[in-house]
């Protein structure tokens, strides 16, 4: 659509139309003290080559993690991305289409979300899957908020320290107005104490939320978890890595009720954060609970197969004050990149990205710790992140170091954990060679003297 500037008539009419005299109308509810009288102090119109230019200089000054090695972490991860899930993914019928109320106009839309439910249904063994949630974090929100629906005369919630802290965060903010108590349990060697556990989970617990594997990498006990929460009669939520399903026992596989997952790694680039894709899956029972778009199959005359929503009554765009949950436009199309990676990957893609991930992150961990300087503060088993801890206890030097020879070399732990203050999560995606690993762990171990080593440098 052009953009065309609204005349002088436009405006007075527009004005007459909702009762103002003039623009200067519109702020007069913002007091005097707060108004800017003076002109902005801004540098003349650009043309476009030379605004071009700059803005191309700005972007220069950042470091992409597809230009340098990246070893960064903690929800949000380096994959890599076939050509294809762009490619498809940037269709205009995909690409600008929105929520698709009328079926009849629909049909690719639905079938997509369709599939995303179906081949995410098989990824993780679950019943049931909707279109999509916002992330990770409202996805988990969903599911415990599910779950207090259903144990509707339960209020406590309980997760563990290993949970993805934002992820807890989130939680604490929606219990803030809910009469909801959220209780923490200490990790030990990167896992949550079962004992601590099994003290804090009662007749009052809802749920308990697990992630495995979990924020430290580490994978827990789940099965020893569901086992804890069902002599409780607590439902148990899971968060995953849906990479990991290509080597780990999936959810269904485990007896979770709910599992839940950032679906970033499932095709969508790291994107400064988003936006990402949350998954959401169920047990049968949670059908009429689960928040969010259903797509369903069904017949049309002459006994076509065609694609409808489907549970709609569930939804608020239907009945707003009884909807399960205020969730409305879904994310769509990181749904349709998800789908798309998942057939081009297949199972045996998955699980050979999934070995890579594991090979190199434990040779990356061998590798860093052969220096007296580092060692891994836990043994529990990990998928593809895991702790580092610096003994000289300089990560930020560390950081610092690595990112001036370009190189993201991981994520503090000391903003969430402060007894963790001196370590680093490091992820190793199958995208990291044997070269830039070497690179890393040497210019890690050479930032005191002030010169990583470049000489394997791919």
């Amino acid at each position: 659509m052009p953009y065309l500037f609204n005349t002088p008539e436009d405006q007075q009419a527009m004005l007459e139309a909702i009762g103002a005299s003039s623009v200067e109308d519109l702020f007069a509810s913002i007091p005097e003290e707060f108004r800017l009288r003076r002109a902005l102090n801004l540098p003349p119109a650009m043309p476009e080559l030379a605004l071009t230019q700059h803005l191309s200089a700005l972007a220069d000054k950042n470091i992409a993690a597809g230009r340098v090695p990246c070893f960064l972490g903690g929800g949000s991860y380096d994959h890599f991305i076939p050509a294809a899930v762009d490619m498809l993914a940037s269709r205009g019928e995909f690409y600008t289409s929105y929520t698709p109320y009328q079926p009849e106009v629909s049909q690719g839309n639905l079938q997509a979300m369709f599939e995303y439910q179906s081949l995410i249904c098989q990824l993780t063994g679950m019943d049931v899957s909707n279109a999509s949630l916002y992330d990770g974090g409202s996805a988990v929100v969903e599911a415990v908020l599910m779950c207090a629906a259903v144990n509707a005369r339960r209020r406590k919630v309980v997760t563990a320290s290993s949970v993805h802290p934002e992820y807890r965060q989130i939680l604490e903010t929606y219990f803030a107005t809910l009469e909801l108590e959220l209780v923490t349990v200490p990790a030990e060697n990167g896992v949550v104490s079962l004992e601590a556990l099994s003290a804090a989970v009662d007749d009052q617990t809802v749920c308990v939320v697990v992630q495995h594997p979990n924020f430290f990498g580490s994978l827990e006990d789940v099965a020893g978890i569901v086992e804890l929460a069902r002599q409780a009669g607590a439902f148990v939520v899971q968060s995953f890595d849906p990479l990991s399903l290509g080597l780990i026992k999936n959810p269904g596989e485990l007896g979770v009720d709910v599992a839940v997952a950032e679906g970033q790694v499932l095709g969508t680039p790291m994107a400064y954060g988003g936006p990402y894709l949350g998954i959401m899956t169920c047990r049968d029972k949670f059908l009429r609970q689960i928040p969010g778009r259903i797509a369903g199959q069904t017949t049309a005359g002459g006994g076509r197969r065609c694609w409808v929503l489907t549970l709609q009554t569930r939804e608020q765009h239907i009945r707003r004050e009884k909807a399960t949950s205020n969730i409305c436009t879904n994310q769509g199309l990181y749904a349709l990149r998800a789908s798309i990676y998942l057939a081009l990957m297949g199972p045996q893609g998955m699980r050979e990205a999934a070995e890579l991930c594991i090979r190199k992150s434990h040779y990356a961990a061998e590798r860093l710790v052969r220096s007296s300087r580092f060692e891994q503060p836990f043994t529990s088993p990990f998928f593809k992140e895991f702790v580092v801890r610096d003994t000289q206890g300089e990560v930020a030097e560390l950081l610092a170091g690595a990112e001036s020879e370009g190189i993201l070399a991981g994520v503090p732990l000391g903003k969430w954990y402060p007894e963790y203050e001196d370590c680093l999560l490091v992820a190793v995606t199958e995208k990291r060679t044997r070269a830039e690993i070497d690179r890393w762990a040497s210019c890690l171990e050479s930032v005191e003297s002030g010169a990583c080593s470049t000489a394997d440098a791919v």
